[in-house]
């Protein structure tokens, strides 16, 4: 099994600005996103995950178990999430304001972690790669 904890820097993104353009993300907030290079940081302490997410701007963290719902707060609302483990992949399921059902995937090799969104009010999905530091 690959290695899933660690550090990780964005390294370049595919289709983002139309996915968050397609979800409603504002035109300021969704130019600062997709011109940030974020850090990433997977964590995990007996049953416990931690995801953060640094920008210059803010800092996201959130703590999780597998296969349990969980709280997210965004910017745009409240999101009420599962993850769960599938293989190669942390799979996070997301509902949000209005009901909107998301999908993230993390997936990860030895050097990357590859993150696809998906969300059923866009029929554009993007992805966000980063290395492992």
């Amino acid at each position: 099994m690959v290695q899933i904890e660690g550090k990780y820097t964005n390294d370049r993104n595919e289709n983002l600005d139309d996915y968050f353009r397609e979800v409603g993300v504002p035109y300021i907030p969704r130019k600062m996103m997709c011109s940030s290079r974020p850090t990433l940081e997977i964590k995990k302490e007996n049953d416990e995950w931690t995801i953060s997410v640094s920008t210059l701007l803010r800092t996201n963290v959130t703590t999780f178990k597998l296969g349990e719902e969980y709280e997210e707060h965004m910017p745009g609302g409240v999101l009420k999430n599962i993850t769960t483990l599938e293989g190669e992949k942390l799979i996070t399921k997301s509902l949000g304001p209005g009901d909107v059902k998301a999908t993230r995937e993390y997936e990860f090799t030895d050097g990357e972690c590859v993150i696809t969104y998906s969300n059923e009010k866009s029929s554009k999905v993007a992805k966000r790669y980063f290395k492992r530091v």
